[in-house]
């Protein structure tokens, strides 16, 4: 059925039927890849959320509009669970730093290659989030305190509770409650990726390119920053965790202000809170005292309110 509603959608598109079509391999979510090798060569995608698939066609459409590195969509099916799109090879970020995730120890170019995406951040945030229409957003069009609150509380059911850790229920609330507010307190009306890291990204033609963005929705630029830097199977050194905060400043400017000092103080509220997401002990390197952080929040009444 998929490989049948592929065939066609290429055959309309270029006139004639791909000369094979070889399944890619799975990624994170519910969609399926296929490469159809021919004259030219495209990938086809089959979804099987229809809201997730319009967010996705959606904002592809728009970033090529603004200028930003994004496949370019080519064809897609009239219900929009099947479409077409440009084929940028195989390189992940993720894959083309491997040397440096196995050992910890990042080459000048694989330094340059993570800088070089980060100084692409600044633009999709706030170039993408210009004239965008955030309601083709899915599941939600911003980052707000329910879901911000779901995920803390997430945390607490299915981490926190099953450690046997005895905490202050409603001590920890609060806690939960200061940190929803310190995340909601910076807002630049900026695209929110969501899911900003090495495997989103992809390598073609000595250049990033951004994919899988179709989660995104309008958030604080922190949010991103954060998710990149922190990723914890990424094994980035404190060094490079700076020189890439580094560049993505510098780029910054371009679109607004910063004071250095209250951007890495606002950070590393957000590198908590993605820790909390991932459930994962690989603590910012920004924090002074990283494990006393986490259980800080955890066991400690007031600690986040008198920081």
């Amino acid at each position: 059925m998929i490989i049948e509603e592929l065939k066609k959608l290429y055959l309309s598109y270029v006139g004639c039927e791909p000369q094979a079509i070889e399944e890619m391999p799975a990624s994170g979510s519910n969609r399926r890849y296929f490469r159809l090798l021919g004259n030219p060569t495209l990938i086809g995608v089959s979804g099987e959320s229809l809201e997730e698939n319009r967010a996705f066609l959606y904002m592809a459409e728009h970033f090529k509009q603004k200028g930003l590195p994004v496949p370019t969509i080519y064809a897609r099916s009239e219900n929009n669970m099947f479409y077409l799109q440009e084929d940028l090879g195989d390189t992940l970020l993720f894959n083309a730093i491997e040397k440096g995730r196995q050992t910890s120890i990042f080459s000048e170019e694989e330094k340059e290659l993570l800088r070089k995406t980060m100084r692409l951040l600044p633009a999709i945030q706030f170039a993408g989030a210009d004239g965008m229409d955030f309601s083709y957003c899915h599941p939600q069009a911003e980052f707000n305190s329910r879901s911000i609150l779901w995920d803390l509380n997430y945390f607490k059911y299915c981490f926190i509770k099953n450690t046997g850790i005895e905490i202050d229920e409603p001590c920890l609330e609060k806690e939960f409650t200061l940190l929803c507010d310190l995340l909601l307190k910076e807002n630049d009306n900026s695209f929110l990726y969501r899911d900003f890291q090495s495997r989103n990204i992809m390598w073609h033609n000595n250049a990033p390119y951004f994919i899988d963005f179709q989660g995104g929705r309008r958030g604080p630029i922190y949010y991103d920053v954060a998710s990149f830097v922190g990723q914890a199977r990424a094994k980035y050194s404190a060094d490079a965790v700076q020189r890439m905060i580094d560049a993505y400043l510098e780029s910054l400017k371009r679109y607004r202000s910063v004071e250095r000092e209250k951007f890495m103080h606002t950070l590393i509220y957000f590198r908590l809170f993605r820790l909390l997401q991932n459930f994962s002990l690989r603590i910012p390197n920004c924090v002074k005292n990283p494990t006393a952080l986490l259980f800080a929040i955890i066991c400690r009444p007031g600690y986040i309110m008198n920081q």
